[in-house]
């Protein structure tokens, strides 16, 4: 039997989802808890991150609820979250955030 979702957000705070298996470009993102169909804009593989919303440059990827990075470009929703559109936090940021969850 085939699992009906295809995508797995891991907190409520989170902007990305993980690809549960491959997606083709053209299927919509299936999330338990998430009643909003988004269509994939480019194939997705297994274990790779997905905008759930339109993520502006510059602006904070989150993934359990944390800060994973900051995008290097605009991240259209349904797109791929990557490497390529995300970079690691600089020392300055990385200090930002820790300081964030200790109030």
């Amino acid at each position: 039997m085939e699992n009906k979702y295809n995508a797995i957000r891991l907190n409520d705070d989170d902007n990305v989802a993980v690809a549960l298996r491959n997606i083709r470009n053209g299927e919509f993102i299936s999330i338990q808890g998430l009643d909003e169909k988004i269509e994939v804009k480019k194939g997705i593989p297994y274990g790779h991150k997905v905008a759930l919303k339109d993520i502006d440059a510059d602006e904070r990827v989150i993934k359990y609820g944390e800060c994973m990075g900051i995008t290097t470009e605009k991240i259209l929703k349904g797109c791929h979250v990557h490497v390529s559109n995300v970079r690691g936090l600089n020392n300055e940021e990385h200090l930002a955030v820790i300081g964030e969850h200790r109030h």
